[in-house]
């Protein structure tokens, strides 16, 4: 028998973001979902609030930092 949790954290564990390069400057950063581990450990649940046409999908750790 295991003691893990078969809920989902309430809170996310990675954020979503859409990444668009400029030139000669830093890419171009927009929140677009969340992401929540698994309880095994195995895989991820990703919710999209949009889905980006250009530009990459890059997924961060969650931090308290203020964005």
């Amino acid at each position: 028998m295991s003691n893990t949790n078969s809920t989902p954290a309430k809170t996310p564990t990675h954020i979503a973001y859409q990444v668009r390069d400029r030139n000669g400057g830093k890419g171009f950063w927009t929140r677009i979902g969340s992401v929540w581990a698994h309880a095994d450990g195995q895989g991820f649940n990703v919710q999209l609030e949009c889905f980006p046409l250009d530009g990459r999908i890059t997924l961060r750790v969650a931090t308290e930092k203020a964005e």
